[in-house]
């Protein structure tokens, strides 16, 4: 390895020579990828797509975080400025298919994207986080020719505010372009899921949906007809959008929104999530201790109430009326501190708690802390970044058209396209040869919503979602034995 000597720069870790085009009758399931920025998102953007197959390298100033990410995965890693064409042409930019810039400089990501347009004509992605920048967006991606820019700030307020439209609810994923709901849920003491079988549960409650996972304590089922549910079971639940809401309105579970927001933290995550509240009619209550920062939100937000204080101060809290608040969103700047709000909120009030968490690493220690919905910016910007680069990957070949990462990535739930030469077509699914833990849980075909029986037939141009604890599938065909 020479950093900056002047002599040729080698990768420091080269475990794939050559850009290998894996094929599978004659389909290209791997892109060529160049990722620069090896932080937390840039991480576990390599993590989620070396999964997937892709022939991925990775480009940062820091020498150790290069060399920790080529340990842990099969990727090529070089040690130098992203923006540099001299580096990015080493990194094969010519023959790339995508470059994903998302270093902590807004100016970089944007130049390395210019270059390796310019270099490479590849498609391209930013992390763009100034809120400058956010407003003229349109403009950036038309003259700089991006495919696609992420805000992390933003898109956390959006999976906020999707949580918030349907506050009973753990989290919300959607397949069929929106049709079809993915709804994580707790089953509370007293619930009429209680110690019921699943195949007892569409006669009892008479609505066509299915549940798809169970997370029982440290346990991950895909649960057949004969599994028993238990208070405190998260459950996974699949269907329509209109079976989903009559699933929940006969458990006696409110799918209407919060009417209010508690919000501790005036950041610009909390700006763009009020922006959006206030749109849907949801009231909104910022609490920020910054004096300068909270006249300006009193600015740009005329329609919230603003608090000039200190959001852990329970004196304070208490006089705001936070006992009578519907949800409650802790987003100061300190992991520690919103751990410790949401619990002290859950104490003194029935709110739905909301939780951002920026260390990834602190996943295991609160799971079992019952935080409600724990919101991670860097997981949200990267799986919107991995949404996107499945995308691009239909263009050449792959027939994954959605992928969600579930159970902390023990299950997968999956919608392919299904094509001519599929082995699935046209056969009944009782009689489909399938792999173990592998759950066909809906077919779209022509925009009818089918929760599937033994009988249902699978057709050309039908999209399936399928959950699965069998990671790593590629195409539908890999759901069968053999």
């Amino acid at each position: 390895m020479c950093i900056r000597c002047g002599a040729k720069r080698e990768p420091i870790i080269q475990k794939n020579i050559e850009h290998l085009q894996i094929q599978r009758k004659g389909m290209v399931i791997d892109m060529h990828i160049i990722i620069v920025g090896c932080g937390n998102v840039g991480s576990t953007i390599v993590e989620k797509l070396s999964k997937e197959g892709h022939n991925i390298t990775v480009i940062d100033t820091k020498s150790e975080a290069i060399k920790n990410i080529t340990i842990n995965y099969d990727v090529m890693g070089y040690v130098g400025n992203g923006a540099g064409y001299s580096i990015q042409k080493e990194a094969g930019i010519e023959e790339a298919d995508l470059m994903i810039a998302v270093t902590d400089s807004d100016e970089l990501n944007l130049l390395c994207c210019l270059i390796a347009k310019k270099a490479g004509g590849c498609h391209t992605i930013a992390r763009v986080r100034n809120p400058v920048y956010s407003r003229e967006i349109s403009f950036i991606k038309e003259e700089l020719g991006l495919s696609m820019v992420i805000n992390p700030e933003d898109a956390a307020a959006m999976e906020i505010a999707r949580i918030l439209k349907f506050p009973s609810a753990i989290k919300i994923d959607t397949f069929a372009k929106g049709r079809v709901e993915l709804v994580k849920y707790r089953i509370e003491e007293g619930s009429v899921l209680c110690d019921q079988a699943l195949k007892n549960i569409s006669s009892k409650l008479k609505c066509d949906v299915l549940v798809c996972t169970v997370e029982r304590g440290e346990d991950v089922y895909i649960p057949d007809g004969n599994f028993i549910l238990r208070a405190k079971d998260e459950i996974s639940v699949v269907g329509t959008v209109k079976n989903g809401m009559l699933f929940f309105k006969k458990l006696g579970v409110p799918r209407a929104r919060a009417k209010n927001a508690f919000i501790v933290g005036g950041g610009e995550t909390a700006y763009y999530l009020a922006k959006q509240l206030i749109s849907i009619g949801i009231s909104v209550k910022i609490v920020e201790k910054d004096r300068v920062r909270c006249e300006e939100l009193s600015e740009l937000l005329p329609q919230a109430t603003l608090i000039y204080g200190d959001g852990t101060d329970k004196d304070l809290l208490m006089e705001e009326g936070l006992p009578q608040a519907e949800s409650f969103v802790a987003l100061t700047n300190f992991d520690e501190e919103n751990i410790m709000l949401s619990l002290y909120v859950k104490s003194i009030s029935k709110a739905k708690l909301i939780t951002k968490v920026h260390r990834i690493s602190y996943d295991e220690l609160i799971g079992g802390m019952e935080l409600g919905s724990i919101i991670y910016p860097k997981y949200i910007t990267a799986e919107s970044i991995v949404k996107h680069v499945r995308a691009l990957h239909n263009s050449i070949g792959s027939n994954i058209e959605t992928l969600y990462r579930m159970n902390n990535d023990r299950v997968e739930a999956l919608e392919f396209i299904v094509k001519e030469d599929s082995p699935v077509v046209g056969i009944p699914l009782l009689e489909l040869n399938l792999k173990p833990n592998i759950l066909i849980c809906c077919i779209n075909h022509k925009g009818n919503i089918i929760t599937p029986g033994g009988q249902s037939k699978i057709s050309v141009g039908d999209t399936v979602v399928i959950v699965t604890t069998t990671t790593g599938l590629h195409d539908i065909k890999d759901i069968l034995k053999g």
